[in-house]
């Protein structure tokens, strides 16, 4: 019976992870576990951006709000009567933390969907094709900036497809600057993976091996024991 790829018999050396084929079994392969049991570090590096781009949006709208709302609060309550000065200092943070928590929130969800978006698409294109280019973040960029600005009418979209392109190619530059920095990149490091896996199961099919063989060995000496003492006796009788 014919095996698949990469199958595995009780005694056979086993064949390396089957590699995915075709771009859609590539983007499939993002959303599962590994051998180890750990999702891809493209998916993983999407979550922490969408993090990091939620944490910079909160502070990059709300700190600006807090300041503003603690200065009108306190522009505005010139003729309200407060217990003391900490009483009103109190009441000035207070208002500046509304207004932190309020505009905050607006920019932070929107900072985090849009990189989550670019990220997802940047990725996925990278993956399907199997490499990396500028043209993948350019791309990426212009999608999320006219989906972004697509419910302002046709000049809504084309601008939001001009500042999206404009924002993907620097953006994919310096990522792909990052990465040569490092030495490899997502993909060398995949197959770099892989190979290391191989050579793993390789390893450990090459001691099994060495085991089954000398519990043959040991057998074979053990039924051939008595047999030895039997001919012997017959030739004695």
């Amino acid at each position: 019976m014919a095996e698949g790829l990469g199958a595995q018999a009780p005694f056979g050396r086993p064949g390396p992870p089957p590699p995915p084929q075709t771009g859609w079994e590539r983007l499939s392969e993002l959303w599962r576990l590994d051998e180890r049991q750990r999702y891809p570090e493209e998916t993983v590096n999407i979550l922490k951006s969408a993090f990091t781009g939620g944490v910079v949006g909160w502070v990059y709208g709300g700190l600006p709000a807090f300041y503003h709302g603690r200065k009108a609060f306190i522009e505005g309550s010139h003729g309200e009567l407060f217990q003391n000065r900490a009483d009103a200092v109190q009441s000035a943070h207070r208002a500046g933390l509304r207004s932190f928590i309020r505009y905050g929130w607006r920019w932070s969800w929107r900072v985090a969907a849009f990189v989550t978006i670019f990220n997802t698409v940047s990725t996925g294109l990278s993956v399907y094709r199997n490499k990396t280019t500028i043209s993948n973040f350019a791309s990426a960029g212009a999608f999320t900036g006219a989906l972004f600005r697509m419910h302002l009418g046709l000049q809504g979209l084309a601008g939001g497809f001009v500042f999206g392109t404009a924002f993907g190619i620097p953006a994919g530059g310096l990522l792909m600057i990052m990465q040569k920095l490092a030495g490899e990149t997502l993909q060398e490091k995949r197959n770099r993976e892989r190979r290391e896996l191989y050579e793993q199961k390789a390893a450990e099919w090459q001691s099994r091996l060495s085991v089954t063989e000398v519990l043959g060995q040991t057998e074979s000496n053990a039924q051939g024991g008595p047999e030895m003492e039997r001919a012997r006796e017959s030739r004695s009788y």
